[in-house]
């Protein structure tokens, strides 16, 4: 699929942007320029990503279907910001809890072992088939902000390797496309953005995210698209259904 145009200045969104590459997965991008955007996402991910919808309505009652201690896996997990609510989270509602975040980019893992550390939370320099190669499951598997940045092939490969650690619940979220997203996220984030790549890799996040019904036509069997909150799907694997 070939990147949108851009017409009289402004992006279209009829069609994902799969070509677009956003700043913070270049290899040489400002250092300085990607913590800060890593480090911010703790805040965007709390204004933005409904994570609090999704723990209630659907990672809280997988934790307490298990019959002990529960583990979590954030598959890409950045600067680390959602596994660590998640597990503190889970941990207040009295659940035994722990989390492992995985990520490709040496770069994310030292901004999330960097910060605050949460107990029983661990980060690893891996990726989601290593992980489900070497044998390691989960009660959840979760991701934030992943399939944006995924081909197809490489999206279904995560879908794929989630079946294999879950063993009851996988669950990928991520921004649904629109203008109304684009419109909205382009002035709410200009505070936040000065000194990082928030805003243009966010804007260009938006044009390289699905439709839910793009999305949908890609699901293995068992996968299914959910809308927790506007501007916001989820790909659901329920494993004890």
């Amino acid at each position: 699929m070939r990147a949108q145009t851009v017409r009289s200045g402004r992006a279209t969104l009829a069609t994902r942007a799969e070509d677009l590459r956003e700043l913070m997965d270049d290899p040489d991008c400002a250092p300085d320029r990607l913590r800060r955007t890593l480090e911010r996402f703790t805040l965007v991910n709390r204004l933005i990503a409904a994570w609090g919808t999704v723990y209630r309505e659907r990672v809280r009652p997988a934790l307490a279907a298990a019959p002990g201690p529960a583990r979590l896996l954030d598959i890409g997990c950045g600067g680390g910001d959602v596994l660590r609510r998640l597990v503190a989270r889970a941990r207040a509602d009295g659940f035994d809890v722990s989390g492992m975040g995985i990520d490709p980019d040496d770069r994310s893992v030292a901004v999330a072992r960097a910060a605050n550390p949460v107990r029983g939370v661990e980060y690893r320099l891996t990726d989601s088939t290593r992980l489900a190669d070497s044998g390691e499951r989960f009660d959840v598997v979760v991701s934030s902000h992943v399939m944006h940045h995924l081909t197809p092939a490489d999206l279904r490969t995560v879908l794929e390797d989630s079946g294999r650690l879950a063993t009851r619940l996988a669950l990928h979220s991520d921004i649904a496309r629109s203008r109304l997203a684009y419109a909205a996220y382009a002035v709410g984030i200009t505070p936040l953005a000065p000194g990082s790549f928030l805003r243009t890799d966010g804007l260009r996040s938006i044009r390289r995210s699905w439709t839910p019904a793009e999305l949908a036509e890609l699901m293995p069997d068992g996968w299914r698209v959910e809308r927790p909150a506007p501007f916001r799907l989820i790909a659901v694997q329920d494993l004890t259904t």
